[in-house]
C-alpha cells in the first residue's frame, strides 16, 4: 500500500523547527573546554586543480546546541548512538507548559507529578511511547550564554527543569520514550544543588532512556496532537550528538 497520500497530508501540515542554528559562537555547557568548536573550516576549495569544489570539516562536542544524549553519556559501559535506529526517531509529541509556574514562583521551579496530572486532566492521558517536552521559553535567551545559565552574583545557576518524581512518573507510569527541555541541563538548578549532582539526568540515562536538550520553539507547537521527528548523524559510539528536531501538526 502506498504511503504517498499520507505524505501529501503531512506536507500540508504545519512544520516547526525545534532546533537552534549553530555557529562558531554558539554557547555550550561550561564544562566543555574552550576551542572544542570549529565549524565550516575550509580544507579543499574552489581553486583546487584536482576539482573545483569546497569541502569543510567540523569539530564540535556531542553535547552541542540542540542535542540528543545517549545512556553512555553518564553511564560507563552503557549503550551509545549505535543502539538506536530510525524507528526511534518518530513519536507522539506532548508539550507541558511550565511558564505560568515560572511567572508565579520565579526560575527556581521544577515540574511536579501534580503538574503532569493537571495537564492530563485537560488534555487526556499521555500516550505510551510519547516524547514529552518541558516548555519554559528558555530558548528565547539563546544565544546569550549568561542568560541561558541565569547566573546570580556568586555564579550560581537558576534554571527551571525536571524533578525526579516527574521523570519517574512519566517513564514508569506512562511509558514515554523520550523527554526534552530548553535548558542546558535536565535538572532544575536548585535540585541539582541539593543533590550535588545532575541526578535527574543521571536517572534518565542510567535507565536506558534518551533525552533532547536545548530545544527551541516549544511555544509554537500545540500541547497535544503533534508528531515529533528527532534525527542525528549516524556516528557509532557517540555519547551525544547534535540533533535536528521537527514537530508536525495539523493547522
Amino acid at each position: 500500500m502506498s504511503l504517498w497520500p499520507d505524505l501529501a497530508k503531512l506536507k500540508s501540515c504545519q512544520w516547526v523547527e525545534l532546533s537552534h542554528p549553530l555557529t562558531d559562537d554558539s554557547p555550550y555547557w561550561a564544562g566543555i573546554p574552550e576551542g572544542s568548536v570549529e565549524l565550516c573550516r575550509t580544507v579543499f576549495d574552489y581553486d583546487e586543480e584536482m576539482l573545483s569544489c569546497r569541502i569543510h570539516t567540523y569539530k564540535f562536542p556531542g553535547q552541542f546546541g540542540t542535542h540528543v544524549d545517549f545512556p553512555s553519556h553518564f553511564t560507563p559501559g552503557a549503550v551509545g548512538s549505535e543502539a538506536y535506529g530510525t524507528a526511534d526517531m518518530a513519536m507522539p509529541f506532548v508539550v507541558i507548559d511550565l511558564t505560568p509556574k515560572i511567572a508565579a514562583q520565579g526560575p527556581d521551579v521544577a515540574i511536579s507529578v501534580e503538574d503532569i496530572e493537571a495537564w492530563e486532566a485537560e488534555h487526556g492521558r499521555i500516550p505510551e511511547g510519547a516524547f514529552v517536552a518541558l516548555r519554559t521559553d528558555w530558548y528565547l535567551r539563546w544565544p546569550d550564554n549568561d542568560a541561558l545559565n541565569n547566573f546570580d552574583d556568586e555564579g550560581g545557576e537558576h534554571c527551571p527543569g525536571w524533578s525526579m518524581e516527574a521523570l519517574q512518573f512519566l517513564y514508569n507510569e506512562r511509558g514515554i520514550a523520550m523527554n526534552g527541555h530548553e535548558t542546558f541541563d535536565t535538572d532544575a538548578s536548585y535540585l541539582a544543588v541539593e543533590a550535588d549532582d545532575l541526578a535527574c539526568e543521571r536517572w534518565v540515562l542510567d535507565h536506558g532512556h534518551l533525552q533532547v536538550e536545548v530545544m527551541a520553539n516549544l511555544d509554537k507547537v500545540p500541547e497535544t496532537g503533534a508528531i515529533v521527528f528527532v534525527s542525528w548523524p549516524r556516528i557509532e559510539g557517540a555519547t551525544g550528538l547534535p540533533a535536528r528536531v521537527i514537530a508536525v501538526f495539523e493547522q
